[in-house]
């Protein structure tokens, strides 16, 4: 193949004219020194042409670029990188003949050229005005509140008052509340923006700032400053040019400075306003905020929420309808524990369950003290009312991710797949249905909040009361140690890995460095370990030693460059995820991992199947889309023979697949790859035919 490129080169020479080709042949460092001109004219343009956008983004915010800017700034991109490539080789000698090189040369500098012809005119301006000052947010039917909306709603109309503190308990409804104001606020346009921040009870300076600045369309002006002062004093800028502003901070645990985190002193004078949403009436006071309270509902408002969510045919069981009316008083007018309750006791028309529950909820409530206390309980009630253990476990897990973390159900499910939450099926498409079904309940039940994430993909969050009331739970049985997104620098120290931890979860934190000195020394019973979205460079060799139990282990996202030996001891794993680890080009033979069902190498740096993977006949899902994999072993694929998911680099050419290498793969149902050629592609489909199977999905 390496003189293929060459003669090919020639041939497409030999139809230019003598002349011309003489004059290819000659002055070949003419139009090579003239291409590089053009090339470097191109670049300096595109520069230009990016700073002047960016400068335009900035003042005043809100704007977006033109669809011919961006078009044209993607393409030149494109057309600088194809430059270098020419440039790459023709200064290697990829063409044998000096005038096929002047050709090439001459064609791309033509090119460039007529991109360099096209350029947007900056004085026409690049950007045009955005979308209005927000997008609404998915809420929840609000019932009673009224009150207290309209005394918010006037606050923020009012030009003495610039900073609002919305209090009460956990659950009570402030945020849903502050929902449906935002998006009063966004239809009634009297703010020329309107921003939604999370704070969440782990305070994060720079991902606040990150927040803030993403909901301006600016957080590129952030991603290159790692120093907090600077990060803030850009905020502030962006804030201030952000014209007359809403700026909601939702979920504050503890007082804040806002001069820390870049937010500008809001006032009469410039228009702007802060709200924040607390538990604490002291957070509201220290920051300087105009108090107001969000208190339960009234018995009269509870119980027409009640009723929305149980279903409108309960009321005509006059049977049921006083035993119901006192299980709503146990509610004691939260709204999170009124839709919870009911989501639980929906469809149910027996007087005596209804009677067991309003006796649970007495009892459970009189265990305990406090109001948080109380609340957990109410939630508790409905996670009991599940009776199936599977769905208890899929709903447990998702306490496992950071608070307010936006879950895609597509990876929810696949990881409820790997902890075997959901198995026993015949097919990969069974089981996702059977997850589905799952979140459906789960969502009904008021656990879990239907979601669109940032991305506008399909998700699931917990409500912060409904978290808690989880990690009440996993506290004692199962036994899991969450510590996701706090921060972490290091391992938690020795003492907290107890003997009898099931679970752990430390991703999304900035662990780099797992130290010998707190290596945990007695996890026997630990199956699961959640170390993703960490900065992690190595993993110590004894690390993995007491862990004989470990089923799923999760580094994608790591920084890791090779995995120890010792990983080849962990014989009950049954899921390796190493997604996304950029470094990875190393990996231990696999071999003795025989309970093993899922491997995901996508997007690592290996270019070698990891030996032994021949040995894995229990894979059922295997990720290889790397475009460093220098060849797929000869009769491996063959031998898994139980894969359901199956995928390949699509633009690598030397993972190509012949179709006789996918017939034995008789379970197959999704597959991400490419074929040798066009007739090794209809094999494969005429071989799909005969079995009677169709790919759920491929992507070939």
């Amino acid at each position: 193949m390496e003189y293929v490129e060459p003669v090919v080169g020639i041939a497409n020479c030999l139809g230019t004219p003598v002349c011309k080709y003489l004059q290819y042949h000659r002055k070949l460092n003419d139009y090579v020194r003239n291409f590089k001109r053009i090339r470097e004219e191109l670049n300096c343009k595109m520069e230009d042409i990016e700073l002047q956008l960016k400068a335009e983004l900035l003042r005043p915010l809100g704007k977006i670029p033109k669809k011919g800017v961006e078009n044209w700034l993607k393409d030149v991109k494109e057309m600088i990188r194809e430059a270098q490539a020419v440039e790459n080789k023709v200064s290697n000698g990829r063409y044998l003949c000096r005038a096929c090189n002047g050709k090439l040369v001459d064609e791309r500098t033509r090119e460039m050229k007529e991109f360099l012809y096209k350029a947007p005119n900056a004085s026409k301006g690049l950007a045009i005005d955005g979308p209005s000052g927000g997008l609404p947010l998915l809420t929840s039917e609000l019932v009673g509140e009224e009150a207290v909306r309209n005394e918010i709603w006037a606050c923020l109309m009012q030009e003495e008052v610039s900073k609002i503190g919305v209090w009460g308990m956990g659950g009570v409804g402030k945020t849903t509340i502050m929902k449906h104001i935002h998006n009063d606020l966004l239809k009634e346009q009297r703010f020329e923006r309107v921003i939604w921040v999370t704070i969440s009870k782990e305070f994060n300076v720079m991902k606040v700032q990150d927040n803030i600045a993403s909901a301006l369309k600016a957080k590129e002006y952030l991603d290159k400053e790692e120093d907090k002062v600077r990060r803030a004093a850009i905020l502030s800028e962006m804030l201030k040019n952000a014209g007359k502003h809403v700026l909601i901070l939702d979920d504050v645990w503890d007082k804040i400075s806002l001069e820390e985190v870049g937010i500008p002193k809001a006032s009469g004078g410039n228009g702007c306003k802060l709200v924040l949403t607390t538990r604490s009436e002291h957070v509201c006071k220290y920051m300087g905020c105009k108090v107001i309270k969000v208190r339960p509902l009234s018995e009269e408002e509870a119980l027409i929420l009640f009723l929305s969510k149980v279903g409108p045919n309960i009321v005509q069981c006059p049977t049921i309808m006083p035993t119901l009316k006192l299980v709503v008083k146990e509610c004691a007018g939260l709204p999170l524990t009124i839709v919870v309750v009911a989501g639980t006791m929906k469809g149910e028309y027996n007087p005596r369950i209804w009677k067991n529950a309003l006796k649970d909820l007495k009892e459970r409530i009189g265990k305990v003290e406090g109001v948080e206390g109380e609340v957990i309980e109410r939630l508790k009630f409905s996670f009991d009312h599940l009776k199936d253990e599977k769905v208890k476990d899929c709903f447990l897990y998702c306490a496992l991710y950071p608070e307010d973390y936006e879950i895609r159900k597509v990876e929810l499910i696949e990881c409820w797949i790997a902890e075997i939450f959901i198995d026993k099926m015949d097919t990969r498409q069974e089981m996702e249905d059977k997850g589905l079904t799952i979140l459906k309940r789960l969502e009904d039940n008021c656990l879990l909040e239907n979601n669109s994430t940032q991305f506008g993909l399909h998700g699931v969050k917990m409500h912060d009361a409904v978290r808690d009331m989880a990690l009440s739970i996993t506290g004692m049985n199962p036994r899991y140690m969450i510590q996701a997104g706090l921060q972490l620098e290091e391992l938690p120290e020795k003492e907290q890995w107890s003997p009898d931890i099931e679970k752990v979860s430390l991703m999304y934190n900035s662990i780099s460095e797992i130290s010998i000195d707190v290596l945990p020394t007695k996890c026997q019973l630990l199956t699961t370990l959640l170390l993703q979205h960490n900065p992690i460079k190595k993993i110590p060799y004894s690390f993995f030693i007491n862990m004989p139990c470990l089923c799923v282990l999760n580094l994608s996202y790591t920084e890791i460059e090779s995995l120890p030996n010792s990983i080849s001891e962990l014989k009950n794993l049954t899921s390796l995820l190493l997604c996304d680890c950029e470094e990875l080009r190393d990996l231990p033979c696999l071999s003795m991992l025989q309970e093993l069902k899922k491997l995901d190498l996508s997007s690592t740096k290996i270019e070698e199947v990891p030996e032994g993977m021949d040995m894995l006949i229990k894979l059922r899902y295997l990720d290889l889309r790397v475009h460093t994999l220098k060849e797929i072993p000869a009769g491996l694929l063959p031998k898994l023979v139980h894969l359901q998911h199956l995928g390949f680099y699509e633009n690598n050419e030397k993972t190509s697949l012949k179709a006789e290498e996918l017939e034995p793969l008789k379970k197959l149902e999704c597959f991400t790859g490419r074929f040798e050629d066009i007739n090794e592609f209809n094999k494969f489909i005429s071989s799909m035919k005969q079995s009677k199977k169709n790919l759920i999905k491929y992507h070939l």
